[in-house]
């Protein structure tokens, strides 16, 4: 449950379901996860778990990402401990990416995310639709 006022009567700072509370795990989670570059490297991961992935290959499955981009999600997902990396001492080196445990039960919800998008997306669509030529009259 969540509620709509921040430290509503009865309720601790930072207390579970309180989502406009920066202290609230689910916003807490959301700024960590909540982009698009993070949901779609989970899940081209987690199609190849529990194998590995090397850094050019998660680049090309990914596109429009920029090297960058890639290597600051992939940070941020071993650092959370969403993801492990491995590293073969080669020339240039090898970096090999997978989900964790912990990374791979975050992929069933944002396969839900997903079902809902592909099955609500025309319906927002169409409202985008009507706004814009409404406000084009």
């Amino acid at each position: 449950m969540t509620t709509s006022k921040p430290g509503k009567a009865g309720r601790r700072p930072g207390e579970r379901g309180d989502l406009l509370d920066p202290r609230c795990p689910v916003r807490q989670l959301l700024d960590r996860i909540g982009t698009k570059w993070t949901s779609m490297a989970v899940k081209v991961l987690a199609e190849e778990a529990p194998h590995e992935l090397r850094f050019a290959e998660l680049r090309r499955r990914i596109p429009g990402i920029s090297q960058k981009m890639l290597s600051v999600t992939l940070q941020s997902l071993v650092r959370d401990g969403l993801a492990a990396r491995r590293v073969e001492p080669t020339v240039p080196p090898a970096v090999h990416y997978r989900l964790t445990e912990l990374g791979l039960s975050l992929e069933e919800p944002l396969a839900a995310l997903r079902t809902w998008a592909e099955t609500n997306m025309p319906e927002i669509d169409r409202h985008n639709q009507v706004a814009d030529e409404s406000f084009s009259v």
